[in-house]
């Protein structure tokens, strides 16, 4: 996967299309770079607000999935979004005006409600600021809005949503897994709650496989021919109990007593070595599962999205033909007669009916 840039990741949003496969590629990465939480959310802030009205909703449908989906990586996305998730609210009420955005922001915001994505306070507050109604500014912006004002259609169709969601609860992971499997095309208003396949542990940097590598094969304890040659050409009596028995004297036990000692320190260190280099290869085993799935995962998307992008060729290509047959079939204006100076003057009556 991609390092992480700035730069990098406004080109993605700037890319970012309403397709339930766009909008999970994308959050598959964000949930991996999680480490840039805050510049994430802040960057997209800023695209969201320069973005044209009708891709405002993809934004938002965006940072759902990044928020339910990244809950059991760590809570980051969830607090770095709801710092900016009141502005985003007043923004959009105060600035867009398409009923087609009110209303999909409401069916957001009646999941969330459902879900405990954010406490029903907060969810309150972010329903007043999408109606211009009057909120207290309090922290995260979890007032308590005035209930007085006339809401928007979008909150009428929201609350039926959830109604409606409460008496299917049962199935609505299904629905989910059903709305997910519509990949080529479909667009993402088709089901709020995205689910790209995040791998079960956390997926390393390219950079960082490389550099456990290459510490592993620097420092490998196994490779260390050295100290192995030393061990092998121990001698043999240290090992050999029985050679206790003929020290005659205590200055050749206590001379054979240092090289036993010598011997004992050599094989520690390097038995405390392997031992590191054990655990060091279990963990590089666990990345490297990691990176594989997210791999295979990628490799998945590619492979629809090729599908998909095979697809429109192939009808693209029909109309080319299409052109070119139907051009082959018009008059050829260049066989035409030229009539720069006019045409020739149209036969009288007198013309047409005279025998001479």
């Amino acid at each position: 996967m991609s390092a992480f840039t700035e730069s990098a990741l406004t080109t993605k949003l700037l890319a970012l299309n309403s397709s339930q496969q766009s909008i999970q590629t994308l959050s598959l990465w964000l949930i991996h770079h999680r480490k840039h939480s805050q510049t994430i959310v802040n960057t997209w802030y800023r695209q969201l607000k320069k973005a044209p009205e009708n891709k405002k909703l993809t934004f938002l449908y965006l940072a759902n999935d990044v928020i339910q989906n990244s809950k059991k990586k760590g809570p980051e996305y969830g607090k770095e979004f709801f710092n900016y998730l009141p502005k985003v609210f007043k923004y959009i009420g105060e600035e867009c005006t398409d009923e087609k955005l009110y209303k999909s922001l409401g069916r957001i915001l009646s999941i969330w409600e459902e879900r405990g994505v954010y406490d029903r306070a907060t969810i309150s507050d972010y329903r007043s600021r999408l109606n211009k109604e009057e909120v207290e500014e309090n922290g995260g912006g979890a007032g308590e809005a005035s209930k007085n004002e006339k809401k928007r259609k979008g909150d009428d169709d929201g609350n039926n949503h959830r109604s409606n969601s409460k008496r299917s609860k049962s199935t609505d992971s299904a629905k989910s897994v059903d709305a997910g499997a519509k990949l080529n095309g479909t667009p993402a208003e088709s089901s709020v709650s995205l689910s790209p396949h995040v791998p079960l542990g956390d997926p390393p940097e390219p950079e960082e496989l490389i550099e456990v590598l290459t510490k592993l094969m620097d420092n490998s304890a196994a490779s260390d021919v050295v100290v192995r040659e030393q061990i092998a050409n121990f001698p043999k009596e240290i090992s050999d109990l029985s050679f206790v028995a003929k020290l005659e004297d205590k200055e050749q036990a206590k001379k054979f007593s240092e090289k036993v000692n010598e011997a004992v320190q050599i094989l520690n260190d390097y038995n405390t070595r392997l031992a590191t280099e054990m655990e060091n290869r279990t963990k590089l085993a666990t990345m490297l599962r990691d990176f594989q799935s997210e791999q295979n995962e990628l490799l998945t998307q590619a492979e629809n999205r090729l599908e998909e992008y095979n697809n429109k060729l192939s009808k693209m290509k029909e109309v080319q033909k299409e052109i070119k047959d139907h051009l082959s079939n018009l008059p050829d204006l260049s066989q035409l007669p030229d009539v720069t100076g006019g045409l020739a003057p149209l036969p009288s009556a007198g013309d047409l009916f005279n025998l001479h």
